[in-house]
């Protein structure tokens, strides 16, 4: 079928080019110079992952999140749309896959593998743990792991080498993990292409249960198909439009409709002589296996040494953070508080806080200190992990986060009974 400028595919690199624009748009102004009032965090916001998660983990949804059901109610009705149009981290990987390992085997490349199965099981994994108060979907969710480095690494590399995004050079603790997982994702695509958005992103997997439902669909009329396997070229998801497709795992990338050279492939309603779509099919098996392995994992993680066990002189919380064991249960690890934080006083934890607090926010003082005045934490978190305060309250009835301690025995001021400012 001939390409037009304003082609589904076209509109749809509009879009998710524009997406990722907007994500960095937002990821650089997310900072005390430039903070108006923008809804910096609108991608996490939109992600029904998100909104899951602290939901079977707290049994309540921040309010801020509601906005996912905009995405699941749009994915019942068009598909899985998000990961080629909206998702910036997909849009990202398609960039990135659009230079093949090897072009002679586009086709190979973009055939359905029962590795892309995997993720139906990691997202398996992570709402049992969320059902055992286990809140670990940040480490995995693509928005939030790309929110989180950014934050913590692309952009303050770009600062240092310019001099243009901070008014003074950003730290992170713990910044070398956060680039080889990093890596790894962007370089995976040199695998597969595509491979994260194929294989683990458990977003990609909830978002593909939801369009398994949906009205309408990618379909191909076997009347018309001579089987020339031109759709398999550049199709996003991997999921076979020449055979069974797998709506599940289609990305509605609209590749195939404009690379059919016949017409034989539509988006719409399923007519009587389509062919029969393949659903998720998942080994019960398997689906045992994972629930056993997280029912392992459960104990195995409780009993590492948390923060609410053992608690760390390390772990101060930023202002206005809920009580411990609240704050693990929403805090997704993006990393905004962190970016937004005018003195670099705020990083990424290691295992101060324990495996359930890893990559969350904590108080470094001996890097920065809490601006007395600042709330702009409060103002960027997506989940309500640290509840929004304002200024005054933080100001006039002071907000507890540490109990500092001197050594008398070093204090000059102290020992000569002078007043040390």
């Amino acid at each position: 079928m001939k390409s037009s400028l304003f082609s589904l595919r076209n509109i749809r690199r509009l879009y998710g080019g524009l997406s990722l624009v907007l994500f960095f748009v937002l990821i650089v102004i997310t900072d005390y110079r430039f903070m108006k009032g923008y809804e910096v965090n609108i991608f996490l916001k939109l992600d029904p992952l998100v909104a899951i998660g602290t939901l079977l983990s707290t049994g309540t949804i921040y309010r801020g999140l509601f906005l996912s059901l905009a995405v699941v109610l749009l994915t019942i009705v068009f598909g899985r749309f998000f990961c080629s149009w909206l998702c910036p981290l997909g849009v990202l990987n398609q960039i990135l896959s659009s230079v093949k390992p090897d072009p002679s085997g586009q086709f190979r490349y973009n055939r359905f593998r029962p590795l892309y199965r995997l993720k139906y099981y990691v997202l398996a994994v992570l709402v049992l743990l969320g059902l055992f108060k286990v809140f670990q979907i940040g480490l995995l969710d693509p928005i939030a792991l790309l929110t989180r480095t950014t934050s913590t690494l692309v952009v303050p590399a770009v600062n240092r080498a310019t001099g243009l995004v901070y008014a003074k050079d950003f730290m992170a603790q713990g910044g070398v993990a956060l680039a080889v997982v990093f890596v790894l994702v962007i370089f995976a695509n040199r695998i597969v292409p595509r491979f994260w958005c194929r294989v683990l992103c458990p977003l990609g997997a909830l978002l593909g249960f939801f369009a398994s439902f949906s009205v309408l669909r990618i379909w191909r009329d076997e009347q018309k198909c001579t089987n020339c396997l031109l759709c398999l070229k550049n199709c996003h998801g991997g999921c076979d439009p020449h055979r069974d497709l797998k709506f599940s795992d289609c990305h509605l990338c609209m590749n195939c409709l404009e690379d059919c050279p016949e017409g034989a492939i539509h988006y719409g309603i399923e007519k009587p002589s389509s062919v029969p779509q393949g659903s998720v099919d998942l080994s019960k098996r398997r689906l045992v296996e994972t629930v056993v392995f997280s029912a392992f994992l459960v104990p195995l993680w409780k009993s590492s040494a948390s923060a609410e066990k053992k608690p760390s002189a390390r772990l101060i919380r930023p202002p206005g953070a809920l009580p411990e064991e609240d704050f693990v249960r929403k805090c997704i690890k993006c990393g905004q508080c962190m970016k937004v934080c005018p003195t670099n006083a705020l990083q990424p934890a290691l295992f101060e806080a324990g495996f359930d607090g890893l990559w969350s926010p904590i108080l470094v003082p001996r890097i920065g200190y809490c601006e007395y005045g600042c709330v702009l934490c409060s103002q960027v978190c997506p989940t309500g992990a640290i509840r929004p305060i304002r200024p005054e309250e933080k100001i006039k009835r002071p907000i507890k986060i540490g109990t500092a301690f001197y050594d008398r025995c070093r204090c000059l001021p102290w020992a000569m009974n002078i007043d040390c400012i």
